[in-house]
């Protein structure tokens, strides 16, 4: 969301006076296999968030780094919605945010501030998925941050790290303590303003926010009953990344629910392939 008040959705400084639309000429002839993967990957990633209603306009990121020796990410280009986005819309920058292609859209710079810290940080972290969720904020609000109230929020807090608000993520001084909050975990709550995730696909890192989202809305629900909660005690939350492993057989969450999500989108909001 950093800078998205500054300019909300000015869209003048688009090169040669494009303007935003989902409608764009396919760059799939045009690049690597492998870059063109995971365009489609980032892109049924974007879909779906619209599609579960986690956006928040246009002012959220989910970011993923090119295949290749090049430190070369793809974001969403600054103006268009999240159902809306195509492999060959998204924009491909270096680690400051600078265009490295030619493209028509123009990308929020100070958007990338959170995710070119964690991607250079951590070379596992191929895509880095962040959102302004109604209950994902509701939940980062709350002093004790996220309760072991609920199956679902027991693997979100085996990994879960928090970050204090320091305002919009305008200033890079802010990078290392991010990077820091963050650690080798796959969760931050970053407080008063949302979720993010991490993974080696995007796959990976839209799953892991689906049970953090989740996690949240469970908590809030719980919450809003006014009884009292019974929380999940610390012997089982100590044992559960086990479990984990054991449920999903060793395969990542992500590799066991992308194929069935993406038949989903293709039903719902084909397209995102081009």
């Amino acid at each position: 969301m950093a800078g998205a008040f500054a300019r909300m959705i000015a869209l003048s400084n688009l090169d040669q006076g494009a303007t935003v639309t989902s409608s764009n000429a396919s760059l799939k002839h045009d690049i690597s296999p492998a870059e063109w993967d995971a365009r489609v990957n980032l892109a049924a990633a974007y879909r779906l968030t619209a599609l579960f209603g986690w956006d928040d306009l246009v002012f959220t990121h989910i970011s993923a780094r090119v295949p290749g020796p090049e430190h070369h990410f793809l974001i969403n280009p600054y103006g268009m919605m999240f159902d809306e986005i195509t492999a060959s819309s998204l924009v491909k920058i270096d680690l400051d945010g600078r265009k490295v292609s030619d493209s028509p859209y123009d990308i929020n710079p100070a958007g990338f501030t959170i995710h070119s810290a964690i991607h250079q940080a951590r070379e596992d972290a191929l895509c880095v998925m962040h959102t302004h969720s109604v209950n994902g904020v509701a939940v980062s609000a709350q002093a004790a941050g996220l309760l072991p109230l609920s199956q679902q929020s027991l693997g979100v807090l085996a990994s879960l790290g928090y970050h204090d608000y320091e305002g919009i993520a305008l200033n890079e001084a802010e990078k290392p303590r991010l990077v820091s909050d963050l650690g080798k975990k796959t969760y931050l709550m970053l407080r008063n303003h949302g979720l993010l995730t991490v993974g080696t696909t995007a796959a990976d890192a839209f799953v892991a926010m689906y049970f953090f989202e989740a996690s949240c809305m469970i908590q809030v629900r719980a919450q809003s009953g006014g009884g009292k909660l019974t929380c999940i005690g610390q012997p089982i939350l100590d044992g559960i990344k086990q479990q984990i492993a054991q449920v999903t057989r060793g395969i990542s969450p992500g590799a066991l629910v992308w194929p069935g999500l993406l038949r989903r989108l293709d039903r719902l909001n084909s397209g995102y392939a081009q």
